[in-house]
């Protein structure tokens, strides 16, 4: 197989690193907005915002063992944490940090190239950004921007 169609697993390593850095704030930053709403926006969106938190975690846990599984070490950094006292304003700091993340996940696509593996690969990180896409819809409709 011709090296373009290799996978370049040190650069997988790096650009999956990146998706991790995103992933963890994701699902600590569902954590925080889903367990300091108040009012009517804590009833309405709190559990499906806990639920978003665990898959994000799930997800995690995912990119962390391909990271291994490629030789290299995950990330312990997590990219920036918000705290926003008005519920809009959490929602749609949620909404950007995912957006974030879908781009971090498509970003380490590029590298995966033609082998089992690598489509092994690819698949997983297409399925995370549809979830998380799907997140976002769900958030920019919570702020009533569909």
């Amino acid at each position: 197989m011709p090296s373009e169609e290799m996978l370049d697993e040190a650069e997988a390593v790096e650009r999956l690193n990146a998706a991790l850095a995103r992933q963890y704030r994701s699902a600590l930053q569902y954590s925080i907005v889903a367990s300091s709403l108040t009012g009517l926006e804590a009833q309405a969106l709190g559990a499906k915002l806990t639920e978003f938190g665990d898959q994000e975690l799930s997800g995690a846990r995912r990119l962390v063992e391909k990271v291994v599984s490629f030789g290299g070490e995950p990330t312990t950094e997590i990219a920036p944490l918000r705290f926003e006292a008005e519920a809009a304003d959490a929602i749609a700091w949620l909404a950007r940090c995912e957006q974030e993340g879908v781009e971090a996940l498509q970003e380490a696509i590029e590298p995966t190239g033609r082998e089992g593996r690598s489509e092994a690969l690819e698949h997983m990180l297409e399925h995370q950004i549809m979830r998380k896409q799907e997140q976002v819809d769900f958030l920019e409709r919570a702020l009533g921007d569909p």
